[in-house]
């Protein structure tokens, strides 16, 4: 199993550690954040144990998108220091809300949306024009066992997000060697622990892959795959995971031509060539449904289309593509 360590990186503190959950108190105060007011959801907080008990205050996010979720926050939230315990719309919404408040978040993440490690996220609807600046958590509390503890299939797609992380870092503007080696050690880690037979699988190894891929994204940016996934949960309503586990395998087998040295590199380290780079990456997130199975609007897809081609992201894609060539992209995925 991957050990324990500490990273320190740029003013962030990231701490992975296999009790990080039951050492977060501690980890907290040491760091600053006490006393603090908790962001989470009714999942998470069922097994928050001490750290609810020792919040000031207890904000559940609303379902829904961040913009929403992060708005209804703003008058509620009045700490400098925010704790968020949740998956990625939980850790970005107390990015969105510090991002006006000025508040330092530390993020401790039940799932692998990679959102502890970025300085990306959504701002707070209606308060575009009070933000001074994106937030990146100050401290990351990564427990191997918290970040991998959904059902084989939810596991398994959520694992494709994090693998998308470092797989559309690799061909951007901004990729550089840093971001890039980490995103190969990233996925390497991520394939390597899927093969594993679920009962005896290194969560560590799962973890930690999703953490340096979260690296990966935060220093490289994003392009195509990212840009087509995050339009279509907004506009079509296609669940995050699924969506990210079904249009990966066809991006990557589109950036073949257009990026063949970075695809070279990325088959390799998930054992595989980039001839079969596609069904590799498909196995990988379980074989998932496709989107129109999951309730996803088509008759959205001309709207999502357009959105795409308006994203300045796009335009981070060697050869970005056609509105033809998305639509052949998406439906291959529907």
């Amino acid at each position: 199993m991957s050990g324990d360590f500490i990273w320190r990186d740029a003013g962030r503190d990231v701490v992975f550690r296999q009790d990080g959950l039951d050492a977060a108190l501690p980890l907290l105060r040491e760091n600053g954040f006490a006393p603090f007011e908790l962001l989470s959801t009714p999942r998470a907080l069922a097994g928050a144990g001490e750290l609810a008990v020792a919040a000031e205050e207890i904000h559940e996010v609303d379902p829904g998108g961040v913009p929403k979720a992060a708005a209804a926050l703003l008058d509620k939230v009045r700490s400098q220091r925010l704790v968020a315990l949740g998956g990625g719309r939980t850790i970005d919404t107390a990015k969105a809300v510090a991002s006006v408040t000025g508040a330092r978040v530390a993020a401790i993440p039940t799932t692998m949306s990679g959102a502890e490690m970025t300085g990306i996220h959504r701002l707070p609807e209606g308060a575009e024009d009070r933000v001074s600046g994106l937030v990146r958590p100050a401290l990351v509390i990564a427990d191997p066992e918290l970040m991998t503890s959904q059902p084989e299939a939810e596991l398994r797609m959520s694992s494709m997000n994090a693998l998308a992380h470092a797989a559309d870092s690799l061909y951007t503007p901004y990729a550089n060697p840093v971001s890039q080696m980490t995103a190969l050690q990233g996925a390497g880690a991520i394939a390597k622990a899927l093969d594993q037979d679920p009962g005896s699988r290194d969560r560590g190894m799962l973890a930690l892959g999703s953490v340096l891929s979260g690296y990966a994204i935060d220093s490289g940016m994003f392009a195509l795959h990212h840009v087509i996934c995050q339009t279509l949960v907004r506009v079509c309503g296609t669940p995050h995971a699924l969506t990210n586990a079904a249009i990966l395998p066809r991006a990557m087998a589109f950036m073949v031509p257009r990026a063949p040295n970075h695809l070279i590199a990325l088959a390799a380290v998930l054992e595989t060539d980039t001839d079969h780079i596609e069904l590799r990456i498909q196995a990988m997130g379980g074989d998932p449904p496709g989107l129109g199975s999951a309730g996803a609007d088509e008759a959205k897809l001309d709207e999502a289309i357009e959105a795409i081609l308006n994203r300045t992201e796009l335009s981070f894609t060697p050869s970005p593509p056609s509105g033809k060539e998305l639509r052949e992209l998406i439906e291959s995925a529907w």
